[in-house]
């Protein structure tokens, strides 16, 4: 399949997602559908689960982390340290209080970027924009925070120091155990926060 194939099953989906959200949501909307789609594009949504791990570790208040899952979901395995604010119930007013603003940094995920990607889209719309995806949800966390394949002795230093946080932080993060179901958290307004860290962009795809 050549690359062109590829970006268009992409993009043609999330275009037509954006055609279809209702007017209801989107009669405060103050980004285009174009601006969207080129955010998109080069990923400056995106945030790496080795950036999520790291903020988690170090206890870093700017940071919430968003699972937008059903609650179910939510309930059977979620990452340490999340809140579960299921994509139904996003644009909902009690919530407002973390997405409209500025002082901290919203990651939403998934079990993989779709549903993280619609939320952030439908959060986007409303002109809201410290919000970003966890690079391959809990999926891309399994594989790589949980359960990170060790390299090969002769890889390269910063391979084998990259496997090195990653096991270290999955140890510190659970190592894959379930973490304990909380009840939704009360929307209140988000405290402001000294600095906002550099965000880190993921490299690859969707």
């Amino acid at each position: 399949m050549n690359m062109r194939l590829k970006l268009a099953m992409v993009f043609i989906p999330l275009g037509l997602f954006i055609a279809a959200i209702p007017e209801s949501k989107t009669k405060a909307v103050k980004s285009s559908p174009d601006k969207i789609l080129s955010e998109v594009r080069t990923n400056s949504h995106l945030i790496t689960t080795d950036a999520v791990a790291d903020m988690l570790i170090q206890k870093d208040p700017s940071m919430v982390l968003i699972d937008v899952r059903s609650a179910d979901e939510f309930e059977a395995y979620h990452i340490p340290g999340a809140i579960n604010i299921p994509i139904d119930n996003i644009l909902a007013d009690e919530w407002s209080g973390y997405f409209d603003q500025s002082a901290k940094m919203n990651v939403l995920y998934s079990n993989g970027n779709s549903k993280a990607t619609e939320a952030w889209m439908l959060l986007r719309q409303k002109g809201y924009k410290s919000n970003y995806v966890m690079q391959g949800g809990m999926n891309y966390w399994a594989e790589t925070i949980m359960n990170p394949e060790k390299p090969a002795s002769t890889s390269p230093d910063d391979e084998i120091a990259k496997y090195d946080f990653r096991k270290a932080a999955g140890g510190v993060l659970g190592g894959g155990a379930i973490a304990p179901a909380t009840t939704q958290a009360a929307a209140p307004a988000p405290a402001p926060v000294p600095k906002r860290p550099k965000k880190k962009r993921a490299a690859g795809g969707c």
